[in-house]
């Protein structure tokens, strides 16, 4: 799995590879001058899923879709479809099939978005591992609880900047 590492107060440290056989007790991120301790106790359940973080060791974590940089450009590019078929311009062949191009990568960039886990308290993401069923898409209650609990201003900043990009 691969793991963006962060701060308890959500600065990002970099990325790392980690092998769950292994379970190693202490990793650098790419971007760090120091080494990160993960908290492996109690991080998997019985299946071997990840259900806890193993940065912070906080047991709150949503899932969450990758969507590829991509998006917003086909998003674009499905608007003028739109507008250019509301016009009544969609009648040239040309046309028609360019709103199917359109069409087949807006439903390849649904496919080929990945999903993830994200801590609730610290920001991490884990990507590239099996995600049990039992983890659901960000909730808005879990944040406002779990920033209530910490008092941490990080965490009161990301659940702003999660309510002003809107849930994925």
């Amino acid at each position: 799995m691969h793991v963006d590492v962060r701060t308890q107060d959500g600065t990002r440290l970099g990325r790392v590879e980690i092998d769950q056989a292994t379970r190693p007790i202490r990793v650098r991120p790419s971007d760090a001058d120091r080494d990160i301790f993960l908290e492996w106790d109690n991080a998997t359940d019985d299946a071997g899923h990840l259900r806890a973080c193993i940065t912070c060791g906080d047991h709150h974590l949503y899932r969450s879709r990758s969507l590829p940089q991509v998006t917003p450009f086909v998003a674009l590019i499905a608007l003028a479809g739109a507008t250019v078929s509301l016009l009544g311009f969609a009648t040239s062949p040309w046309i028609l099939s360019l709103l199917v191009v359109v069409l087949v990568i807006d439903i390849g960039v649904l496919v080929f978005a990945r999903t993830r886990l994200v801590c609730y308290r610290c920001g991490s993401m884990y990507g590239n591992l099996p995600i049990a069923r039992y983890h659901r898409s960000w909730d808005p209650s879990v944040a406002e609880r779990i920033s209530n609990d910490t008092h941490t201003p990080a965490i009161s900043k990301r659940l702003d900047r999660h309510d002003r990009e809107g849930s994925s």
